[in-house]
């Protein structure tokens, strides 16, 4: 974890567990997270395919997702330089993570999918900047 990173540990009085659940609308795909220091560093980014989903993301390591159900019916989505992998359920739509396109080694996961996590709760939430992304930067 960063210094100074924006962490969090209760969303209105329920815990972040160190393992914590995230499903889809429909049940179909349930995963669980390594959150040992809760929800770190959640934001909004401002992309063209994040601003339309409005999501709020926050990052777990690859090998802090485990998909516990669902595989099956989890769909890919890449766009532009089709480096990020983004999952979604396909029976009921909703995005559940995606492998980052900044940091490969690392998932954003859908703060909304959390299960008893309301993300309506959050406050302070930062946007960062997707519609310029750190990839798209010359060194």
């Amino acid at each position: 974890m960063a210094p100074g990173a924006h962490v969090i540990r209760s969303v209105g009085g329920v815990p972040v567990l160190p393992r914590h659940r995230l499903s889809c609308h429909c049940g179909a795909v349930v995963i669980e997270l390594d959150l040992p220091d809760g929800i770190v560093d959640p934001r909004r980014c401002d992309c063209s395919y994040c601003r339309r989903r409005g999501t709020i993301v926050a990052t777990v390591s690859l090998s802090g997702l485990h998909v516990v159900r669902g595989e099956d019916v989890m769909q890919l989505y890449r766009f532009n330089t089709r480096t990020a992998r983004h999952y979604f359920c396909a029976r009921c739509g909703i995005h559940t993570h995606h492998q980052r396109r900044s940091a490969p080694s690392q998932y954003g996961y859908n703060v909304a999918c959390l299960e008893g996590i309301n993300p309506f709760l959050l406050d302070g939430i930062s946007t960062r900047d997707g519609i310029h992304h750190t990839a798209d930067r010359a060194s």
